[in-house]
């Protein structure tokens, strides 16, 4: 009976969030619930509840999750602050000209967008309202809009800043040193967010760049599927759009170069650099004439609720994996994962399996916080660099969230959609855009150095 308690446990997780339970409840309850059941008839040791208290102390007095309400108030404030908007503009006039030029330039500013704000649902429904009603005036094939805009928008889960890649460095930190510790290294080595921030860059760019050439292909065979736009509506002077594309260009651009650079650099952690993140953003609402007590109260209660929502699941995570522990959960994993036929291959494809279809029911935060913990000790112990694993994760839940008929980037798009827009349209039209994250997938897969390149000249 005790060997199929953490099977169960799972099992009562899933059915409480099928009945519609907060995940965080979800989780914690459920996990209670199993714990009080296993003390009961003798299967669990209640010593393992007493550990919460300091759990919530540790996550309380982490540094590094300081960064999450920091980037989430950065990227909220941004989309008060018409950068978006500005930059559509001035991108749809410059790339305009080229057949395929508007998809190209949604592509572009969702990579800046991504790089700024790190939000997926907040890109996704910023480009949505923006970019989709004037492609579809344009005449864009519908399906390939939509897919565009999806695509684009989930770039924040790769690009850094990216809040996926915060909760992932600071749950991976630990995982690498259990198992460290657990192969007799008691001095272990540490990865950081900034490890990941820019063990993701170069990927993130490989990804962009597919994307760029996959519209191009598409609007050198089917023109009529993206039409340029005509000359006579597109500026004269070229100089002075040169100066809008400047002035549109500039304010985003400073605020990924104070971020990025600041950490790239080596002048701040990734939570200082959130903090120089959160006011740039401030100054550029208010240079936009956006910022008032109004926006600021305003985004300061999404703020609140996000990152409420955020360490709620941490709890909730927190007291499942504690109950995982007490019914010897990690050890029914690490011998699942070890038995596996192809040794280390096989034990990666099986979690990015598993983490694909979990990304079809959870969001990235409760993935993270509940099974990068339990898998993370297991694969990490297998000698596997913990920045290219990171990586790869990120990258397979942008994949997941694309993927219909459950990814979440299509639910948004399909909340701000014209209701001429078919929910099979955007399906068709993310499908390239899938068989791109897969390639991507493999290509890092079997080239590491893409991701460990860059932190190694770095940080040598």
């Amino acid at each position: 009976m005790a060997e199929l308690m953490p099977l169960l446990l799972f099992a009562g997780i899933f059915v409480a969030l099928m009945l519609g339970y907060p995940v965080a409840f979800a989780l914690s309850g459920t996990a209670l619930g199993f714990a009080l059941v296993g003390e009961w008839f003798g299967l669990f040791d209640s010593a393992f509840i007493e550990a919460l208290p300091s759990r919530i102390y540790g996550v309380m007095t982490n540094e590094t999750l300081i960064a999450v309400p920091l980037f989430v108030f950065m990227g909220v404030m941004l989309e008060r602050s018409r950068i978006a908007e500005n930059l559509l503009d001035t991108m749809a006039m410059l790339f305009g000209r080229l057949r395929g030029g508007l998809g190209i330039s949604v592509t572009l500013v969702g990579m800046l967008l991504a790089a700024s704000t790190g939000i997926v649902g907040a890109t996704v429904v910023t480009m949505g309202l923006l970019s989709l009603p004037t492609m579809l005036r344009r005449n864009y094939d519908p399906a390939i809009a939509a897919g565009t805009i999806c695509a684009s928008g989930t770039l924040g889960q790769i690009i850094p800043p990216s809040i996926i890649l915060v909760l992932l460095g600071d749950v991976l930190s630990g995982a690498y040193q259990q198992a460290q510790l657990s192969k007799g290294v008691f001095s272990p080595e540490t990865v950081s967010v900034g490890d990941l921030f820019v063990g993701a860059i170069l990927p993130g760019l490989v990804l962009v760049g597919l994307y760029v050439v996959y519209l191009a292909v598409v609007a050198l065979i089917r023109p009529s599927a993206m039409p340029a736009i005509p000359k006579e509506e597109l500026p004269a002077d070229r100089a002075a759009l040169w100066a809008q594309v400047g002035k549109a260009l500039l304010p985003p651009l400073f605020l990924i170069v104070a971020v990025l650079g600041s950490i790239l650099g080596g002048l701040a952690t990734p939570t200082e650099a959130a903090s120089v993140g959160s006011a740039g953003a401030m100054l550029l609402a208010a240079l936009q004439g956006q910022l008032n007590l109004a926006t600021l109260r305003e985004v300061m209660r999404q703020t609140t609720i996000v990152t409420s929502m955020v360490f709620m699941i941490f709890i909730g995570a927190a007291m499942f994996s504690l109950v995982f522990r007490g019914y010897h959960g990690d050890d029914l994993v690490s011998e699942l994962l070890t038995g596996l036929p192809g040794g280390v291959v096989g034990a990666v494809a099986l979690v990015m399996l598993i983490m694909f279809l979990l990304g079809f029911m959870l969001d990235f935060i409760e993935i993270i916080f509940v099974v990068v913990p339990i898998v993370g000790p297991v694969l990490l112990g297998m000698d596997l660099n913990p920045v290219w694993l990171g990586v790869l994760m990120a990258l397979n839940l942008q994949t997941s969230f694309l993927t219909p008929p459950f990814g979440f980037a299509l639910f948004y798009l399909r909340g701000v959609a014209p209701p001429e827009l078919t929910t099979r349209q955007i399906y068709r039209g993310v499908a390239p855009f899938i068989a791109i994250q897969v390639l991507m997938l493999g290509v890092l897969a079997l080239w590491p150095d893409l991701a460990t390149w860059l932190p190694k000249q770095v940080y040598g």
